[in-house]
């Protein structure tokens, strides 16, 4: 039976075969979790600049700040935070980020912060830390924490440095971040020779084949 228009305005019917209608409502929800994880890192990092502690943004939310230079329609929204920190910062970090409401919590070596006791693990802050390899058998390890750049009103790692990081760890979300930023410029052949030997080859496949 066809859908009355008041049921495809809530969002419960179909306009024909394979497309489902949604109410505007869903875009609601979509702007309020974006909302909610820029909440997540503002908190968090203002946290650790009042306990003076060194920090830069990395992962996703690093590649956002730098395609949006660029691009800001090509920004890409993430729904973690990853933090780069020195390891003899945990303690201050964890008391700090405790102080506004996350809480400690390490699953096979990855610390990360819950944002709250019912928080999740794919939501919450992820820490990296500076210097060392994330995984036993990555080319090369984190940067450290000189290899930042300030400009956003928070420190982030430093475009180089980002892509590095992006190309040791080259999941498939790694790989579409690396494609947005060659996508808006950001990475081009010339970044070949700045990056170490062994990570050139994952750069040079994705710039071979930027469409997938």
């Amino acid at each position: 039976m066809a859908a009355t228009p008041d049921e495809r305005a809530e969002g419960h019917g179909t306009t024909g075969p394979g497309v489902v209608t949604f109410g505007f409502d869903v875009l609601d929800r979509v702007e309020q979790a974006v909302a909610m994880v820029k909440e997540r890192m503002r908190r968090s990092v203002s946290a650790l600049e009042r306990a003076g502690i060194p920090y830069a943004v990395a992962g996703g939310h690093a590649v956002a700040a730098w395609v949006a230079r660029i691009d800001p329609a090509a920004v890409r929204t993430t729904v973690d935070v990853d933090l780069l920190i020195a390891r003899d910062d945990l303690e201050r970090a964890t008391a700090a980020l405790a102080e506004v409401g996350f809480v400690h919590a390490s699953t096979f070596g990855v610390h990360m912060f819950l944002d709250g006791p019912a928080g999740k693990p794919r939501e919450a802050v992820h820490l990296v830390f500076a210097g060392e390899l994330v995984k036993p058998h990555d080319p090369v390890p984190a940067p450290d924490l000189a290899a930042v750049d300030d400009r956003e009103g928070y420190r982030i790692v430093d475009l180089d440095h980002l892509v590095v990081m992006k190309l040791t760890a080259f999941r498939l979300k790694d790989r579409v971040h690396l494609l947005d930023m060659i996508d808006v410029g950001l990475i081009d052949a010339g970044t070949l020779g700045r990056l170490p030997e062994p990570l050139r080859p994952r750069l040079q496949e994705l710039l071979d084949s930027p469409g997938g």
